[in-house]
């Protein structure tokens, strides 16, 4: 295989051509696997579009709150067109060849993203945390200003730091092995192939892993625990249910995102005692299923979203009975 050399720091940096994916080696039912991913990809793309859509169009949820489930649904959106389309060609079509400077640009798309539903949640947490704690000054500090500065700064911190680590592999001398194993271009199985030393790629990864999925989840975290304090404070049971009940549909997608990445991190990075091929399935399940998951929650359980959304399909439906009763004109020639 024939290798691009450049020249960095007066030694010889080898970039090979590009890399081969190889995880699920001996998962026995992977193309129904990837045929589920597949409807997980198109019930994605459909809900989080219906809540963007239903969002857009109605003027009295232009709210703080629902702008920050809008970015919630582009980056779920987003998060996975750049993992699922390429597992199904690499699993599925048996095309597991990725050019190198492909492989970091689905690294730099899927970590971002990635980071940025992290992001997403927490806003989500801050926006609820404000409502409760501080309902008086609630208008006045959570404003559609404030909370598109707060997404507009998440979303280029995101953009700076994983452009940056993303940046540092091309420091990297691929000379031994180019397979992969893992289910994307991911970022610690490849840096492990290089040849030379990858310190500085194991201390960015581990500080940015802290900096954004850990942070991210502490704020969270200690969001709930003011929450709780200020509920349980009031003296109505009726307004204490009331102000858990807006807190429901968050809790759900802050549990099915960051419990599966909490547990397999836990056993795979400190037990040790998960295999190989099972932590790949189940990072990729963790990765797939919360954008999925996200839109129905929020479709369900937000009372605005549903009552607006069913509004929209029945008057679809209404539209496709009208057209279909219209009789049909015959041309008389």
């Amino acid at each position: 295989m024939s290798s691009f050399r450049t020249i960095l720091n007066n030694s010889v940096i080898i970039h090979p051509p590009g890399f081969y994916i190889i995880g699920f080696e001996t998962f026995p039912y992977i193309s129904v696997y990837l045929i589920f991913l597949a409807f997980v990809y198109v019930v994605t793309v459909l809900f989080n579009t219906l809540v963007i859509y239903v969002i857009a169009f109605n003027h009295c949820l232009h709210t703080p709150k629902f702008f920050a489930v809008v970015n919630l649904a582009v980056v779920d959106i987003i998060l996975n067109t750049s993992i699922i389309p390429s597992m199904i060609k690499t699993f599925l079509v048996k095309d597991n060849f990725i050019p190198f400077n492909l492989c970091f640009v689905q690294m730099f798309f899927y970590y971002t993203f990635g980071t940025l539903e992290s992001y997403a949640l927490a806003i989500l947490a801050y926006d609820r945390l404000i409502a409760i704690c501080f309902p008086l000054r609630h208008n006045s500090i959570n404003t559609l200003r404030s909370i598109s500065h707060v997404i507009g700064l998440t979303w280029c911190f995101s953009l700076g730091s994983i452009a940056f680590s993303t940046g540092i592999m091309t420091r990297l001398s691929f000379c031994n092995s180019v397979k992969v194993f893992s289910y994307f271009c991911d970022y610690a199985p490849v840096f492990r192939l290089a040849c030379n030393d990858y310190t500085l790629q194991w201390s960015t990864a581990s500080f940015l892993t802290i900096l954004l999925l850990v942070g991210p989840f502490i704020f969270i975290f200690l969001s709930y625990i003011s929450i709780l304090v200020t509920v349980f404070r009031m003296k109505s049971v009726e307004s204490r249910v009331k102000a858990l009940t807006t807190c429901v549909e968050h809790i759900i997608l802050v549990a099915v995102f960051y419990i599966p990445l909490i547990t397999i991190f836990i056993i795979g990075f400190y037990l040790r005692v998960i295999d190989p091929d099972q932590r790949v399935l189940s990072l990729s399940l963790a990765s797939c299923i919360p954008p999925c998951v996200n839109p129905i929650v929020y479709s369900l359980k937000t009372k605005e979203i549903k009552i607006r959304a069913l509004a929209l399909i029945r008057k679809t439906k209404i539209g496709t009975d009208h057209y279909k009763g219209k009789p049909r004109r015959v041309n008389k020639t």
